[in-house]
């Protein structure tokens, strides 16, 4: 199997509930008998209202529409899926991606297609500039992925990307796709329960440009609906 992640830029509409209902209703359905589809999931942008001033908004974060991971047999199957994500003219960039969870969910009790309790915190991320590939994932990887259990002590889970290649046109090169969902809105409303404290909130700023280019670096908060698991 492979995974895809797309991120959606919307033409049509604005990013919020009126293009999550959108896809929800006009889109996925269609997708959801795709031959060889194993797993789907959809984290959308629209926690206006909920979330007016996110703590962590950066880079093009304000302008994705969505954020679709799915598992395939096989990439070859995947054209179905690009033709109708950018069935109206949306920008499309998608990314063959390997999944690694270094904290998982563990007491889910809801269903498919309902949408999960709580908000992702979505980030993507090119690597710096003239860094080797292994200095990136050393930094990434051994160094700051410990040390985010510290830096978010209420994370309910964290799914960590490393991207492969760009799978379509004009997508831009990154290396990085992180989801960290927070069970309780209020745990990444709240900055004194989003990090633990100042000190490792400084820490963490600090260390940023060991594994991500501050340049090409964006981040959005997101609601998460499991479509297929």
């Amino acid at each position: 199997m492979e995974k895809i992640v797309y991120l959606t830029f919307p033409m049509s509409a604005e990013p919020g509930p009126v293009y999550r209902d959108y896809l929800l209703a006009e889109i996925f359905p269609e997708l959801m008998t795709l031959p060889g589809l194993r797993a789907l999931t959809l984290q959308v942008n629209d926690l206006q209202q909920e979330i007016p001033k996110p703590t962590i908004l950066l880079g093009d974060g304000a302008q994705l529409g969505a954020a679709v991971s799915v598992w395939l047999d096989s990439i070859d199957q995947r054209m179905p899926l690009e033709t109708a994500l950018a069935k109206n003219g949306e920008h499309l960039h998608g990314y063959l991606v390997t999944e690694s969870v270094p904290q998982a969910r563990t007491d889910r009790d809801w269903a498919d297609g309902q949408r999960s309790p709580g908000v992702s915190h979505f980030t993507w991320f090119a690597k710096p500039p003239n860094m080797s590939e292994e200095s990136f994932f050393h930094n990434w990887h051994a160094v700051h992925t410990p040390f985010s259990f510290d830096l978010h002590p209420t994370r309910w889970d964290y799914i960590r990307n490393a991207v492969a290649r760009p799978i379509t046109v004009d997508a831009p090169a990154i290396r990085g796709i992180v989801s960290e969902n927070f069970r309780v809105l209020q745990d990444y409303t709240d900055p004194a329960r989003l990090f633990a404290s100042e000190e490792v909130l400084q820490h963490s700023m600090q260390e940023a440009g060991d594994f991500c280019d501050p340049n090409a670096l964006h981040s959005v908060p997101l609601s998460e609906y499991i479509l297929l698991s």
